[in-house]
C-alpha cells in the first residue's frame, strides 16, 4: 500500500493548474505553456502565409492543367470567362493591347546569334519580337518556356522560337513573373522583350551537345488569347474538310499550307515584275457587267437594285482590256478575280485568279515567246533549276521539265493522224455536215460527250482525249478551229483556222492566247455564230457586246492578248493536285450539324449597345 503522506491534498492539487483561455478548461502550467508556443507559431505561420503573394497554382491549372481535364466545350467557356473578368478588371493587365512594339527581324536570329556557347547571354542586345505560343513547359514555379512561331511576311514563313523566362531575368519595376505568366496559355499570341542566349541543360552538356538557341525574357505580354483550346500538337490538324474550313487552323499548324501560300504570293510578284519591267501598264476594270462576254463559260447572275437590272460577275476582263488599247494604251495587264458558275472539280473552283495582257503591235508568236521566258524564268527563281515533279490523285509523279523552248504542236494535222480520220475542210468545221460527221466519230471511238452536241464542244472533246493527254511538258496547242475561238484573229494562211494558243503542263491548261481579231467585219460574225450556239442550247456561248463591236470600229491596232491561270499555275509549281490547297479560302458547302455552336460573347453575357448594336464589354 502506497504511502499516504506523499500525496498532495486535494485542494492543492486545483491550485497548481491554470485557466487555458481558449479552452476553458485547467491545465498544469507546462501544458499551458506548450499550447501557447504552439498556438503563436500557427499564428506566425499564418500572417506569413496572408503576406505572400498569391501562387500561381488557379494560373497553371487554367492555362496548363486544363487543357488536359477539361474538353474543348469546357475549355473554351473558362478562357472565355476569365478573360472576361480581366477585360472587366481596370486595375489589371488588358488582354488586348493596342500596341506592342516588334523591333527585330525574327528570321536572322539563327545566322546572327548561331555562334553562342552553351550558357552564354548576350545582354548588349535587347530585341523584340511576338509569335503564337504552340507548347507551354514548367520547371518550378520560376522557371517557363515557350516555343513560339512568329508570322509570315515576305522573306520567310515565320521562325520556330524557344523562349526562356526565369524569374532573375525580370527587371526591377517590371509586372512580377508570375503575374506575367499566370494566365498564358498555347494559342496565345504574346509580345516578349528578351536577351539573346543559348541555355545549359545539363544533360547535353554531358553528351557534349550544345543547349537551344533560346530569346531569354525579361518581360512577356500577353497580346491576344486563344479561347478555343488548340489540336493536340502531336495529332496535328489534318481532316480536310476542316483544314479548308477553318483555313486559319491549317496555317497556324500545317507549315506545308503556309509554304503553299507564301509561293503563291510570290509566284504573283514575280509575274507582276515581269510585265512592269516590260513597260506594261497594270489596270482595272469592272466585275460586274450588263454582258458576260471575253470567254465562253456560264456567269453568275446578280441584281442591280437601284437601276433594277440583272448583271453578270465576270467571267473574263477581256473586251475591256482591248478597249482600253484602243483608247490608246499599248500593254496592258490586269491581276484579278473571275467567276463562272461551273461544276467544281480538282482543277476548277467558281472563283479563280487570273493575269491577263494585251499588247498592241504584238501577235500569238510574240506572246508565245514571253509566255516561255516568264514561266521558265519564274520556276528558276522558285527552285533554283528548270525541273520540278508534280504527284496526280492516283499517287503517280510527273517530272516536268519547264526549260525553253516548249514543244509547238498544230492541232487539226495532229488530230488526223492520232484518229485516223481526215476531217472535212477546215473552213467547214461549222457546219451541219460536220455535226453529223463529229458525232460519228465520237460515236466510232466510243468517247461521250455532254450535250449540247455543237462542233466546238465535240472538237474540244476529242482535243482533250487525244492531245491534251499527251502534254507532260510545258506544250503549245495552236491554231484551233476559228468557229471554236471567237475572239482569235483568223489564220494569215489558213483558212477556217485561228492564230491562237494554249499552254498545256501535266495535262492541264495553264494559259491561252491569240493575235486578237480586230475585223470588226469578221467579229460580228463570230458573235452571231456565238449566239446560234446559244439558240442551240449552249449555255456558255458567248453573248453579243455591241459596245465592243462600235469600239472595234474605231480601230484596235494588231494586238497579241494572252490570259493565264495563277491558281493552277501555282498548283504545279507546289505540287499539289486539288486548286483548293492553293486557295487562300476555298468555297465549301454550308455546315448541317446540329445547332450553332455559342460564340464568347454569348457565354460571359455580353449584350450589343441598344442603338449601335456594337458588341461591348
Amino acid at each position: 500500500m502506497a504511502d499516504s503522506s506523499s500525496q498532495a491534498p486535494p485542494t492543492e492539487q486545483v491550485e497548481n493548474l491554470h485557466l487555458d483561455e481558449v479552452t476553458g478548461e485547467k491545465v498544469s502550467k507546462t501544458e499551458l505553456k506548450r499550447r501557447q508556443k504552439a498556438r503563436q507559431k500557427a499564428e506566425k505561420k499564418a500572417k506569413k502565409a496572408a503576406a505572400a503573394p498569391p501562387k500561381p497554382v488557379v494560373a497553371k491549372k487554367a492555362a496548363a492543367a486544363d487543357e488536359q481535364e477539361l474538353n474543348p466545350n469546357q475549355y473554351f467557356e473558362m478562357r472565355s470567362r476569365e478573360t472576361k473578368a480581366m477585360l472587366d478588371d481596370p486595375s489589371g493587365p488588358n488582354p488586348y493591347p493596342h500596341k506592342f512594339l516588334v523591333d527585330y527581324d525574327d528570321s536572322k536570329f539563327e545566322a546572327e546569334f548561331g555562334h553562342l556557347k552553351s550558357g552564354d547571354v548576350d545582354k548588349t542586345k535587347e530585341i523584340r519580337i511576338a509569335g503564337r505560343i504552340f507548347t507551354k513547359r514548367s520547371a518550378g514555379t520560376k522557371l517557363i518556356f515557350y516555343d513560339i512561331k512568329t508570322g509570315a511576311d515576305t522573306v520567310s514563313t515565320g521562325t520556330k522560337m524557344q523562349i526562356m523566362c526565369q524569374a532573375q531575368y525580370v527587371k526591377e519595376g517590371a509586372v512580377p513573373f508570375d503575374q506575367q505568366h499566370e494566365h498564358l496559355g498555347r494559342g496565345d499570341i504574346i509580345g516578349i522583350v528578351g536577351y539573346p542566349g543559348r541555355t545549359a541543360p545539363k544533360a547535353k552538356l554531358e553528351k557534349g551537345e550544345e543547349g537551344e538557341l533560346s530569346l531569354f525574357a525579361t518581360e512577356v505580354v500577353q497580346l491576344a488569347p486563344s479561347l478555343h483550346l488548340l489540336p493536340n500538337e502531336r495529332s496535328g490538324f489534318t481532316d480536310s474538310e476542316k483544314r479548308f474550313r477553318m483555313r486559319y487552323l491549317d496555317l497556324m499548324f500545317n507549315d506545308r499550307s503556309r509554304k503553299v501560300m507564301w509561293q503563291r504570293s510570290r509566284i504573283i510578284k514575280y509575274i507582276r515584275d515581269f510585265f512592269h519591267e516590260r513597260r506594261f501598264v497594270e489596270v482595272e476594270t469592272p466585275m460586274m457587267t450588263a454582258i458576260a462576254g471575253g470567254a465562253t463559260a456560264l456567269p453568275f447572275i446578280t441584281h442591280h437594285n437601284d437601276y433594277d437590272i440583272d448583271m453578270f460577275m465576270r467571267i473574263a476582263p477581256e473586251l475591256y482590256l482591248k478597249m482600253l488599247i484602243v483608247g490608246g494604251f499599248s500593254k496592258v495587264f490586269e491581276i484579278g478575280k473571275n467567276f463562272r458558275n461551273e461544276g467544281v472539280d480538282l482543277t476548277h473552283n467558281p472563283e479563280f485568279t487570273t493575269i491577263e495582257t494585251y499588247a498592241a503591235y504584238y501577235d500569238m508568236y510574240d506572246v508565245m515567246d514571253y509566255t516561255e521566258e516568264l514561266v521558265s524564268g519564274l520556276v528558276k527563281e522558285l527552285t533554283g533549276g528548270h525541273k520540278t515533279t508534280y504527284t496526280l490523285q492516283t499517287g503517280e509523279k510527273l517530272e516536268v521539265n519547264w526549260e525553253r523552248p516548249w514543244k509547238r504542236v498544230k492541232i487539226m494535222p495532229e488530230l488526223e493522224k492520232l484518229t485516223g480520220k481526215k476531217f472535212p475542210p477546215y473552213d467547214q468545221l461549222h457546219t451541219d455536215e460536220t455535226n453529223a460527221f463529229l458525232q460519228a466519230l465520237l460515236k466510232e471511238k466510243n468517247i461521250e460527250c455532254t450535250p449540247p452536241l455543237t462542233n466546238a464542244r465535240m472538237l474540244d472533246k476529242l482535243i482533250g482525249e487525244y492531245l491534251e493527254e499527251t502534254c507532260i511538258n510545258p506544250t503549245f496547242l495552236m491554231e484551233h478551229p476559228q468557229m471554236m475561238s471567237p475572239l482569235a484573229k483568223y489564220h494569215r494562211t489558213e483558212k477556217g483556222i485561228c492564230e491562237r494558243f494554249e499552254g498545256f503542263v501535266c495535262k492541264k491548261e495553264i494559259c491561252n492566247a491569240y493575235t486578237e481579231l480586230n475585223n470588226p467585219f469578221d467579229q460580228r460574225m463570230r458573235f452571231e455564230e456565238q449566239a446560234r450556239q446559244k439558240a442551240q442550247g449552249d449555255d456558255e456561248a458567248q453573248m453579243i457586246d455591241e459596245n465592243f463591236l462600235r469600239s472595234l470600229e474605231y480601230g484596235l491596232p494588231p494586238t497579241g492578248g494572252w490570259g493565264l491561270g495563277i491558281d493552277r499555275l501555282t498548283m504545279f509549281l507546289t505540287d499539289n493536285h486539288s486548286i483548293r490547297e492553293v486557295l487562300g479560302f476555298p468555297f465549301m458547302k454550308d455546315e448541317k450539324n446540329g445547332p450553332p455552336e455559342k460564340f464568347a460573347a454569348e457565354l460571359t453575357n455580353v449584350e450589343p449597345l441598344p442603338e449601335e448594336g456594337i458588341a461591348h464589354k
